[in-house]
């Protein structure tokens, strides 16, 4: 019989020597090619959408609900170009020189394009899978996959067409639209194609690594991985339950249980491994999804733990995991914690003195790609962070850029002597570095004082200059759904003369309210339809020799 096998303690920040008895593992992971990079959903997509510099950007935007509603709203954003002249004297004070420039603004226009109740109870996460490929006999028709999940157990599946309605689509709607208080644009091609019942409790996660496969997570302790072509059940790893040692029972567990299930997952861009975090556990998961097995277990540090205020009375579990290039970040309740691919805590991000107030609750981290830098072969990523007090903080996550940590005091007070000797505690040293604070969209600053409890960034990119910007949609839990777009220049680390550092940065574009309390969100920007172009009612008849050549490539 084999020998059970044993947790792994993550190692420490500083370097250690290698014994016999003790060595450092290191998570081997496969370059990820550029499809991979695309289609990943654990961070924003790495290759922007070109499109013109006058040309209007549609943005599929999806929410799901408390209240179990399901809200499709496209938002359509206009650039607006401006040319002004202005004159400035010259050196003589007799001839006036004349320069042009030109301003672009943005307008944004929402519409509801589709809204119904999904679930019989609140809706818990949601996934977009990347577009299909252009389909020769339809002239190259193209659609995303939607799933949903909630605390009803059930994951419905729908499909929605990845361009913009018709023109002639909005024409026939025009009636309805002098009816309703706000404007309908429905996609007569968007349909509903069935329910999984694959897991036996509430969903917290869903992900479309690619095209073909379709991977939830459940407070059943289990990840399921779907086959998209038939939605046949393919393998189900299964996390173990955390044995009950005087945990809390009634709101957060049954009565009798431990709270248990998968809070979050992430994949890794090349398809080949998968970390998982769950309830009661203080430790991250390693599978292997080429043979479906548990690879290594990995305790959190507890000097880290203590640092980032996930002390002996706490959880200290993690509940939010993405991938970055070459790292990964871990979200608990009031910090984020970046390993590298060794697996040692690199740096964290939440520092009272970095961020420059009280530690808020984290709800959501995602990597931004900013491309490729001058010298530089490797995309440049940042790391965002949306918090409880409405904003969305930028960090840069570079060894070269991290911040040391602030020395301890020397001399302490006397009455805090004498407090630490009454209660037997100690000073704790904080060792971990901290993460680059680069900038901050939302806060109070802009309007926003609400939690953000979900974000999407989507890049785009001028094909006439190159030039690279972002479309930000955030969700809050006042229902309101806010549209904003970041400048290539923002998100610059602050190598320029001039920029500081956590400056506020963003455009507000509009925003749109759902008067629903928002627990998810997802976009994406909508493909031109091209021209005589028709849609079939299903795609899965065309694609099915598709789907088939990308199971047998993985």
């Amino acid at each position: 019989m084999a020998n059970k096998r044993k947790r792994d303690n993550a190692p420490e920040s500083e370097p250690v020597e290698k014994t016999e008895q003790q060595s450092t593992k290191k998570v081997k992971a496969p370059a990820p090619t550029k499809a991979a990079r695309a289609s990943s959903n654990s961070s924003t997509s790495a290759t922007p959408f070109k499109v013109g510099s006058t040309s209007p950007i549609t943005i599929q935007v999806v929410a799901g609900s408390y209240d179990r509603i399901l809200h499709g709203i496209t938002a359509t954003i206009t650039p607006t170009t401006t040319a002004t002249t202005t004159t400035t004297p010259s050196k003589n004070n007799k001839k006036k020189a004349a320069a042009a420039e030109t301003t672009t603004s943005y307008k944004v226009s929402f519409a509801d394009t589709f809204l119904f109740n999904a679930h019989a109870s609140a809706i818990r996460c949601l996934a977009l899978s990347p577009p299909s490929a252009p389909t020769p006999g339809q002239k190259g028709v193209q659609k995303v996959l939607l799933a949903t999940g909630a605390t009803d157990e059930r994951i419905n599946i729908y499909n929605i067409s990845a361009h913009p309605p018709s023109a002639k689509a909005a024409d026939d709607q025009k009636l309805l639209n002098s009816i309703t208080p706000r404007p309908v644009l429905e996609n007569p091609k968007n349909r509903e194609l069935g329910t999984l019942l694959h897991h036996s409790s509430n969903i917290t996660r869903l992900v479309f690594p690619n095209r073909s496969k379709l991977l939830s997570a459940s407070e059943d302790s289990t990840v399921a991985v779907t086959r998209v072509r038939d939605w046949a059940l393919l393998h189900t790893f299964k996390c173990p339950i955390p044995k009950a040692q005087g945990r809390p029972s009634g709101d957060t567990a049954a009565l009798g249980a431990v709270p248990a299930g998968v809070n979050d997952f992430a994949v890794h861009p090349s398809n080949k491994i998968m970390i998982s975090v769950s309830k009661g556990e203080r430790s991250m998961r390693l599978w292997n999804l080429e043979t479906g097995k548990k690879s290594r277990v990995l305790n959190f540090p507890k000097d880290v733990l203590m640092e980032i205020g996930e002390g002996k009375h706490s959880t200290g579990e993690a509940r939010r995991i993405v991938w970055g290039e070459d790292e990964f970040a871990v979200a608990f309740d009031r910090d984020v914690l970046v390993f590298g691919m060794d697996c040692r805590p690199r740096c964290r991000v939440m520092r009272e003195v970095v961020v420059g107030t009280k530690m808020t609750k984290v709800h959501e981290i995602k990597y931004v790609s900013l491309g490729k830098e001058e010298g530089q072969e490797e995309e440049k990523n940042v790391l965002a962070v949306a918090t409880e007090d409405g904003r969305i903080l930028f960090f840069d996550t570079a060894e070269a850029e991290l911040i040391q940590p602030p020395a301890p005091k020397e001399d302490a007070p006397e009455k805090e002597e004498q407090q630490q000797q009454q209660h037997k505690t100690k000073l704790f040293e904080s060792k971990t570095t901290n993460a680059k604070l680069i900038a901050q969209l939302g806060g109070k600053t802009a309007g926003v004082s609400g939690r953000i409890k979900d974000f999407t960034i989507l890049p785009v990119e001028d094909e006439e200059s190159g030039k690279r910007s972002w479309f930000v949609a955030s969700a809050s839990s006042d229902g309101r759904i806010r549209m904003w777009r970041l400048e290539s220049d923002d998100l610059c680390v602050g190598k320029k003369e001039g920029v500081k550092a956590g400056r506020q940065v963003g455009e507000l574009l509009g925003t749109y309210e759902t008067e629903n309390r928002i627990t998810c969100l997802g976009a994406f920007v909508m493909i031109p339809r091209p021209e005589g172009s028709v849609e079939s009612e299903y795609e899965f008849d065309s694609e099915e020799s598709e789907d088939d050549e990308e199971s047998d490539d993985e």
